[in-house]
């Protein structure tokens, strides 16, 4: 079995607030069916808010990594057989939250 990262960028789920309590419904339906699939190990949604960087140091600065204007919005972490049947799941979790999902696989440490 492989583990996926499926996950969006913040911004990306621009939902009207009158579809926000359908769109929930919606992507909690996802998430019921992969732990009812024993695919699911974890997710949820992130606070847009400014990050707290941990330098290699131990100093703590705020701020975006200055590489990259992405912040992750959300995410689900899954495990299955396929790269496919990842790719399956983001369909349904794109369908639900309205907004596009990046599919990754997690690299495999056999000491973790």
């Amino acid at each position: 079995m492989k583990r996926y990262i499926i996950s969006f960028d913040d911004g990306t789920m621009n939902i009207p607030d009158e579809d926000l309590e359908a769109v929930g419904a919606a992507a909690h339906a996802v998430v019921a069916a992969a732990q009812s699939a024993g695919v699911w190990i974890f997710g949820g949604g992130l606070h847009t808010q400014q990050a707290s960087i941990v330098d290699v140091d131990g100093t703590i600065r705020l701020g975006e990594f200055p590489e990259t204007k992405a912040v992750l919005g959300g995410f689900s972490l899954v495990e299955v057989a396929t790269h496919e049947e990842a790719l399956e799941w983001a369909r349904q979790m794109a369908a639900a939250c309205r907004c596009p999902q990046e599919v990754r696989e997690i690299m495999y440490d056999p000491l973790v």
